[in-house]
């Protein structure tokens, strides 16, 4: 039986924060400012501005206007900011991690 608690071995570049995707690829595809994209999501541009700077992730609600502006659903943001986050925790924990214990469940 394969130990599933054990850590993988992560990517040495962190996965790319949704925000980025935004800025880099969605908006300017769309021919959209900041001002008018956060209009139609119906957010503040201030909170637009936090994810597509990366300063504040994808919540479950950001994700889910993300989901219906893009086309492509919810679930897409979600995963790409947990990837995001993932990776980073790991890479913060990476030490204490080595000393805790894996354990096989039954």
């Amino acid at each position: 039986m394969r130990d599933s608690t054990a850590i993988r071995p992560t990517r040495r570049r962190p996965p790319t924060h949704p925000g980025e995707i935004l800025r880099e690829d969605v908006l300017p595809a769309l021919n959209l400012s900041v001002a008018e994209a956060a209009r139609q999501l119906r957010v503040s541009r201030q909170t637009l501005h936090r994810v597509l700077s990366g300063r504040s992730g994808v919540s479950a609600e950001m994700a889910v206007r993300l989901g219906k502006f893009c086309g492509n659903g919810p679930g897409l943001w979600l995963r790409m900011q947990q990837a995001h986050d993932l990776w980073h925790a790991e890479q913060r924990l990476r030490a204490e991690l080595e000393r805790i214990p894996g354990h096989a469940v039954a």
